[in-house]
């Protein structure tokens, strides 16, 4: 049997299982009639026979058999004499299937097929991944870091394909090391140099919203609807929610059990304050509880303008704008609204303050409930007694007070 071993070329056809073998077999054929193209100028009389597994290429050539003298088409037909040299019992009439023996090809051809096989193979991969990845976008996936950089890191997928994960898509405090197991969102697929480059998030509010809906599953039965969500990376998301059935609050269900279904994605997330609120189409209403945990007295709206005042009490306003003021920017972002915050006493002057649970990413709860247990809810109100008052009225250390007053004198400082 004349035939030429491929091994090297469909070796990168078996390795990826992601082409199916229909496919795979319309590709070797094609690059073979090709071949049989440039030699007899026609492949209407050839089949291709291939063995993927062993790596086995055959070409069969077929012609009538016709009287000596009357072959009109050399590639279809072939006169009797010559093909009883073959095998003697043909008759005229009959068939005669020839095994090519592809070595008559030439070294240059064979070496130039199996380059465009390679090739075809290749741009298959670059194809099957994009549609992959395409078909995923706005879904978690977990991967593992096989490299990290300074303006990104690469990840590999259980099938081995290569991921980014810019530093742009990454919560400030994310840290991570190689060999270490991620989760992240699938944002896009950009084609560069003609090869697919999967982007994934975890800054995105999609990712957020996949979290939700891997820990409650009232959202992935679809009995909640995520509305909006608006987020700091690590610093603060709001997640407006909707529930199409009476019976359940959307905002219970979410939180969980003493927060038990929130606390997992607040983890993942690096401490980021998670805020639930209800949606609602009343934008009054919904302007109110976007400020959460503020308490609002009263509020102007202007409709056509887009633009809201809102009146707090003097200890709510720092509630309100929130450390840098997100709190306010976010609720800004939820609604649609321009928001300005005022003091429902403009007569009284007060400091601008930040209450304490604004602090959670740098000081430990239970320093802050420490703190709160002898009525510093603020930080003006903590700066405002004594580091001997503080080391006498409650039961931290030195060093933990001098490093409290540090980060709060800091934070007002650039305020």
């Amino acid at each position: 049997m004349a035939s030429i071993n491929l091994i090297e070329a469909f070796q990168d056809f078996k390795d990826a299982e992601n082409i199916d073998r229909p496919t795979m077999m319309k590709v070797v054929e094609d690059v073979f009639k090709t071949l049989l193209r440039k030699k007899y100028t026609s492949d209407d009389n050839f089949d291709v026979i291939v063995n993927a597994e062993k790596g086995d290429l055959e070409i069969i050539r077929r012609r009538m058999i016709v009287e000596d003298g009357q072959v009109e088409d050399p590639l279809a037909q072939v006169a009797y004499s010559d093909a009883i040299k073959i095998e003697p019992d043909f008759e005229v009439g009959e068939e005669l299937y020839e095994e090519i023996d592809l070595l008559d090809f030439g070294r240059r051809a064979i070496l130039a097929a199996k380059q465009t096989l390679a090739s075809r193979i290749s741009d298959l991969k670059k194809n099957v991944l994009a549609k992959k990845y395409g078909d995923r976008i706005g879904e978690i996936i977990s991967a593992e870091v096989y490299q990290v950089w300074k303006k990104e890191i690469l990840l590999l997928d259980e099938e081995g394909n290569e991921l980014i994960l810019p530093k742009s898509e990454q919560i400030p405090q994310d840290y991570f090391k190689k060999g270490e197991s991620i989760r992240a969102v699938v944002k896009k697929v950009d084609m560069k140099n003609n090869s697919p480059v999967i982007i994934l998030s975890r800054t995105a509010p999609d990712f957020l919203a996949k979290l939700l809906e891997i820990e409650v599953p009232e959202i992935f039965d679809g009995l909640i609807v995520i509305k909006k969500i608006v987020r700091d990376p690590g610093e603060r998301a709001k997640v407006a929610v909707e529930s199409y059935d009476d019976r359940i609050d959307p905002v219970g269900a979410c939180v969980g059990m003493k927060g038990s279904r929130i606390h997992g994605i607040v983890r993942e997330l690096k401490n980021e304050n998670i805020d639930v609120i209800n949606w609602t189409s009343n934008i009054q209403l919904l302007i109110q509880r976007s400020l959460t945990p503020a308490k609002i007295t009263s509020m102007e709206l202007d409709n056509e303008g887009k633009h809201a005042n809102v009146y707090l009490k003097p200890d709510q306003v720092s509630l309100a704008i929130g450390r840098r003021g997100v709190n306010i920017k976010l609720a800004s972002e939820l609604t649609g609204y321009e928001l300005d915050v005022y003091r429902d006493n403009e007569g009284e002057e007060e400091e601008f303050d930040i209450d304490l649970e604004e602090f959670s990413d740098e000081i430990d709860s239970w320093i802050i409930d420490e703190l709160k247990r002898v009525g510093c809810d603020t930080g003006r109100s903590v700066l405002n007694l004594t580091a001997e008052e503080l080391e006498r009225r409650t039961d931290l250390e030195k060093e933990t007070i001098t490093e409290i007053r540090r980060i709060l004198k800091e934070e007002f400082e650039k305020e």
